[in-house]
């Protein structure tokens, strides 16, 4: 059956990537065939929906069950050439009547509850986002006007799949409990949308700010940022948001925000491109590691030959190694850090305060700015942690630091 997404895609490395519709899309739909149900009796086996997008699907209906008070119907989600959590997975809606004159919606089994503030929805509420709201509501409203019922709707979205697809996504981190979301701004699932990471680095970072109180933050590329914080500063996880590769869009979000600082604790291996000005560290924007280990280690006082083994080098881990047996690692980190902290500070206009911690894998933290110990008590201060983080010994030399 044709969706009519058929011909939409966008090209990437030579190669088309088809898109797909949201959660919130499957939830409108099924709600509307559930409405023309309940009305007519008749099994409503496709459904036409136009998206906010301005696409129009076409979409099956499934596992539908006609009773006298209320259909229950789904859409199975299909998220295109997006890797997907919920790609597969059927969206039910429950539809009946209620007498209170009014189409109320909320979630049932496998649709998440919002436990903590930032989110769109207040605590307590089913996650389901404005927009699938919008959209189931006006379907549905639609249908009522048809059949010349003024009545009320209940509208039930449940996700059998949903609690341990829910596992598998953002929504524990964000303090969603007991299913998935029901999401969309567009209707459709733009394939691998960096728009839609960056969105999910920006709804974090506010649930952040809103739950803890706290106008700080700590911010790791990923998981080797957040395992050595944890591990090696005691630094807790409450506070820590990964920004993966979108540093500069992390600094404009939390200018955004209201965000007052930010520590970032980084591998050298990430944050060596930002002693560059390159705030998207993904290989595939942007590279110059090598070149740019071996022109600080110029600036610190290396040869050419040191220099040219550093070019050499398959990571920075082989890097440092050279830096350190040429007795050059330590001047050559300071002046990394100066460099990174001058481009993050031109970033944000120097509206933002930050503080960076360096480490390797092999050598452990290499360093940091000099401003850590101050932003660290700021923070310490703001939210009546990190008693056992040595912040003294933060400010020190830290080659003597294990991994």
């Amino acid at each position: 059956m044709k969706t009519g997404l058929e011909d939409k895609y966008i090209l990437k490395n030579n190669k088309k990537l088809y898109f797909g519709y949201t959660t919130g899309s499957c939830a409108a739909a099924s709600a509307k065939a559930g409405a023309l149900m309940l009305f007519t009796g008749i099994p409503q086996e496709r459904i036409d929906l136009m998206t906010p997008k301005g696409i129009l699907l076409h979409l099956e209906i499934v596992e539908i069950r006609i009773e006298k008070d209320e259909v229950i119907c789904a859409v199975r989600k299909n998220g295109g050439d997006d890797p997907d959590a919920t790609h597969g997975i059927l969206i039910y809606t429950r539809v009946k009547k209620n007498a209170y004159d009014e189409i109320r919606i909320d979630g049932g089994i496998g649709v998440g509850r919002v436990t903590k503030k930032g989110l769109e929805q207040e605590i307590g509420s089913a996650a389901i986002n404005k927009v699938p709201r919008k959209m189931i509501r006006e379907n549905v409203k639609k249908v009522c006007e048809d059949f010349d019922y003024n009545g009320g709707l209940d509208i039930e979205v449940f996700v059998p799949e949903g609690e341990a697809v829910a596992k598998k996504t953002f929504n524990p981190m964000l303090g969603i409990i007991g299913g998935i979301s029901v999401l969309g701004t567009s209707g459709i699932v733009m394939p691998m949308s960096e728009a839609a990471l960056i969105d999910s680095i920006r709804v974090e970072m506010r649930v952040k700010k809103e739950s803890n109180d706290s106008d700080y933050l700590i911010v790791t590329p990923g998981n080797y940022g957040t395992y050595f914080s944890i591990d090696n500063l005691n630094l807790p996880d409450d506070f820590m948001l990964k920004c993966s590769n979108y540093v500069g869009e992390t600094v404009d979000i939390a200018l955004e925000l209201g965000i007052r600082g930010i520590l970032f604790v980084s591998h050298i291996g990430k944050f060596i491109k930002l002693s560059g000005g390159i705030m998207n560290t993904h290989s595939a924007f942007a590279d110059s590691r090598m070149e740019l280990m071996a022109a600080n280690a110029l600036r610190a006082g290396a040869d050419v030959e040191t220099a040219a083994r550093i070019l050499e080098c398959i990571n920075t881990e082989d890097a440092v190694s050279v830096l350190d047996e040429s007795g050059l690692l330590e001047p050559a980190v300071k002046i990394i850090l100066d460099k990174i902290r001058f481009y993050l500070d031109k970033r944000s206009c120097g509206r933002l305060e930050t503080a960076v911690i360096l480490f390797s894998n092999e050598y452990g933290k290499l360093g940091c700015t000099e401003n850590v110990e101050g932003l660290l008590e700021k923070i310490k201060e703001k939210n009546g942690w990190l008693e056992n983080c040595t912040v003294s010994e933060l400010g020190q030399e830290t080659r003597n630091c294990s991994p």
